[in-house]
């Protein structure tokens, strides 16, 4: 069971520590080494304050160049790296995406893989290679490219696969409070879905750790991820 793992920060939405969520071998993630979070510049002054104090030393941004904005109020200790996921320039695959009406949805994570896979190595690097201290991965509102970067470090650290769709489902529960959009589970039901089997059958179908080496995902790399993740 995930349980509530929500972190108030101040001027956030979506923000949650991937600690306590259950390994196969037995063991659980560690608390305080991973958060995923919505935008970061929407923290106060006092968020950044509550950030620092849960011992984030790096920030992860997953956003493209233009969606960024200066962040004046981060502790001096927090570097921000920042690694676009997006590949928003590849406008053949997202039209496709959005075609298919999966973009925003659990659905586009395989496409995603397949075509992009190096980007998300790139990213599970940054978390790696970041200094000691905990470490916050964002995008916009925190689901889906923070979604998919928190799946991939949690299949590593041999999370079981209900832990990892029931991690998505609360960014799905937590958003609905306050946005007015269809809900993903909705738009899924159309097709006869729901997230736990998407996201369920893409970690029984898809080797994650032999995908993101083939994308170049070093064995040092994958090393410091399990290290950071697990105790």
């Amino acid at each position: 069971m995930t349980g509530e793992r929500h972190l108030d920060w101040a001027g956030c939405l979506n923000i949650r520590d991937l600690g306590n969520l259950p390994t196969a071998d037995g063991g659980v993630t560690r608390w305080g080494a991973v958060v995923r979070a919505d935008s970061l510049d929407r923290l106060t002054p006092q968020g950044w304050a509550a950030l620092h104090a849960h011992g984030i030393r790096t920030v992860v941004d997953l956003r493209e160049d233009d969606e960024r904005s200066l962040t004046a109020d981060r502790p001096a200790g927090v570097t921000v790296v920042h690694v676009p996921l997006d590949d928003n320039a590849d406008t053949g695959f997202w039209y496709r995406c959005i075609d298919d009406d999966i973009d925003g949805t659990p659905l586009y994570y395989r496409p995603f893989l397949t075509h992009k896979a190096e980007r998300c190595a790139a990213a599970l690097t940054a978390v790696a290679r970041a200094e000691p201290g905990g470490v916050v991965i964002h995008c916009g509102i925190g689901r889906d490219r923070t979604g998919l970067v928190a799946l991939l470090l949690l299949a590593l650290a041999g999370v079981d696969s209900p832990s990892i769709a029931a991690d998505y489902e609360l960014s799905e529960e937590r958003l609905r409070r306050h946005f007015d959009d269809a809900p993903i589970a909705a738009r899924l039901a159309t097709r006869g879905t729901t997230i736990t089997a998407v996201l369920q059958e893409l970690l029984a179908t898809i080797d994650i750790e032999k995908l993101l080496r083939e994308a170049g995902l070093t064995d040092e790399t994958l090393r410091a991820v399990r290290g950071r993740l697990l105790a």
